[in-house]
């Protein structure tokens, strides 16, 4: 036998080795993958209470709210559901109906049910909610909270459907291995909830604000790659002043408000995967000390 063929054979043999490890691993993280999504989180949750249809100011509120902080990328301007996305390489993401219609996933929700859901990225059954980024509304008031519930449960009902969480293998085998985390693996369960701060251009209304920008930039807003996303989506842009931040585009508060409305760059050039259906609906004002927060945060690397 000639040396080239023993190679041949060698090589052979640890491609076979390699492929039935990989096979292995996906096959060990998709059941780790299995039993996280199954796991029951015990969180406390202090409800919020119900506001009534007449209260106007809340139901406004809830309306902008939802409008403008990524609720309806995800379920629809009706509130009934939506495929957000569906990448053809078998990733397909539905938000469900929570609006009061037939099919609905909050028929019957009380304030603990829907504080558990919203804050705490919990469902009624204690296990995970997939894909529901939590960590961007955990530390809303109570105030905000009890608004976005009250629109919804007034809301004009409408026919829809449970959620779709369809991940291909290796993303689950990631997900199983801890590679990527649920809301509910990433929130302080124990943090109270914010206390209302005015409505004004200021670092600490812009902070509050922010709050929308945790789940794809990261808890430091340094940006990285966005957890669960398809490969080719690009990497969350660092919104620290750090090196490499996308905040150079924007020295002022009008070139980000001409941003969140046209979905485009200074340059001209399209932004992707931003939410821009739903930041394209935030106030002068909330941009404005969104803007003002980002540039007073200290320089972080990105993640």
């Amino acid at each position: 036998m000639s040396a080239g063929v023993k190679w041949a054979r060698r090589a052979a043999v640890l491609v076979a080795i390699l492929v039935a490890v990989a096979a292995a691993a996906l096959w060990v993280g998709n059941e780790l993958a299995t039993r996280k999504m199954r796991r029951t989180v015990e969180v406390a949750v202090q409800p919020v209470a119900f506001r009534s249809a007449s209260d106007s100011a809340a139901l406004e509120r809830g309306r902008y709210l939802y409008a403008s902080r990524g609720c309806v990328d995800c379920h629809g301007a009706a509130a009934n559901g939506r495929t957000f996305l569906d990448d053809g390489n078998g990733m397909r993401i539905a938000g469900p109906n929570i609006s009061p219609g037939p099919g609905s996933v909050v028929a019957g929700y009380t304030p603990v049910d829907w504080v558990r859901a919203i804050r705490h990225g919990v469902s009624r059954s204690g296990r995970p909610l997939m894909v529901m980024p939590s960590e961007d509304y955990n530390r809303w008031t109570d105030d905000d909270l009890a608004s976005l519930v009250a629109y919804l449960r007034f809301k004009e009902p409408a026919s829809g459907a449970g959620a779709v969480v369809e991940l291909p293998l290796p993303v689950r085998a990631l997900y199983g291995f801890g590679w990527m985390e649920d809301a509910a693996a990433k929130i302080d369960h124990t943090r109270p909830p914010e206390q209302p701060v005015p409505e004004s251009v200021t670092v600490k209304h812009g902070a509050y604000v922010a709050n929308m920008c945790i789940g794809c930039h990261g808890a430091k807003l340094s940006g990285g790659k966005i957890p669960g996303g398809p490969p080719e989506w690009p990497a969350a842009s660092n919104l620290t002043p750090g090196e490499g931040s996308a905040m150079v585009r924007y020295p002022d508060a009008d070139a980000m408000l001409a941003l969140f409305k046209t979905g485009k760059r200074p340059d001209g050039s399209a932004v992707k995967v931003m939410p821009f259906e739903s930041l394209r609906e935030m106030n002068d004002t909330d941009v404005r000390a969104l803007h003002l927060y980002l540039k007073s945060l200290p320089a972080g690397p990105k993640s």
